[in-house]
């Protein structure tokens, strides 16, 4: 039951608590991936990984013409101070394969969102990918002690909403007719999970990440969900 104020208004429960850190350039390493600030060095690679058109529907710009554009464009992606872009290297090849922001960046509440979420050739439904995920939670949660984690998505992104689903994002609601962009309209579904998510949710993630998980084919033994405790 929520507390009731002595005007016997329902109030929020009482926190303790003071801002946080902001989130830094940092680099994240995994088992599996290695997360780091984007570089113009990262052209190349990026670009070959991301060629497929499909992956760059829902985003905001359009796929490159050449690496030489992607550079340009990379450069201004590391210049920018409010959202931080990371080059996602799966670390069998440690090229870039993607690319991924932390974005609405709220230190004075703890929240921020993970947003441009572009895996290339040889993160989409790998462990990589999935441990992508692992870092980012981990290190906004464990490290700065966060209180929230937000995803959101063109409503018509099936894939990316099955994707925040199965990484233990929970939906929150649609708003409409949230923005222009491409010449249409687009709807966004918001999806969230907070640090009492993650108390349960990181040793799911630990535990599929496992190497004992996976068969010599590569072949996962238990699904992420099989592992989460008290999900929905």
């Amino acid at each position: 039951m929520s507390p009731v104020n002595e005007l016997g208004q329902v109030v929020g429960d009482p926190v303790e608590w003071s801002p946080r850190p902001a989130p830094q350039p940092v680099r994240l390493a995994g088992r599996y991936v290695a997360v780091e600030p984007v570089a113009v060095a990262h052209a190349q690679a990026l670009f070959a990984a991301t060629r497929d058109p499909a992956s760059w529907t829902y985003r905001t710009d359009e796929p490159p013409a050449s690496v030489a554009v992607l550079a340009a464009r990379i450069a201004g992606w590391a210049a920018a101070r409010d959202t931080l872009t990371f080059a996602l290297l799966p670390t069998d090849t440690g090229r870039a394969a993607g690319v991924s922001t932390l974005c609405r960046l709220d230190p004075a509440h703890g929240s921020a969102e993970i947003g441009n979420v572009l895996f290339g050739e040889g993160l989409a439904r790998t462990r990589a990918g999935t441990e992508v995920l692992r870092l980012f939670a981990g290190h906004l949660f464990e490290d700065l002690g966060y209180r929230r984690f937000e995803w959101k998505l063109d409503s018509g992104n099936v894939p990316s909403a099955a994707a925040a689903r199965r990484f233990g994002f929970s939906y929150e609601g649609r708003f409409r007719n949230a923005l222009v962009y491409k010449g249409r309209n687009r709807d966004t579904d918001w999806f969230a999970m907070t640090d009492a998510d993650w108390a349960r949710l990181a040793p799911a993630y630990d535990a599929w990440l496992a190497p004992a998980n996976f068969d010599a084919e590569g072949r996962q033994r238990t699904r992420l969900a099989d592992h989460v405790v008290g999900g929905s």
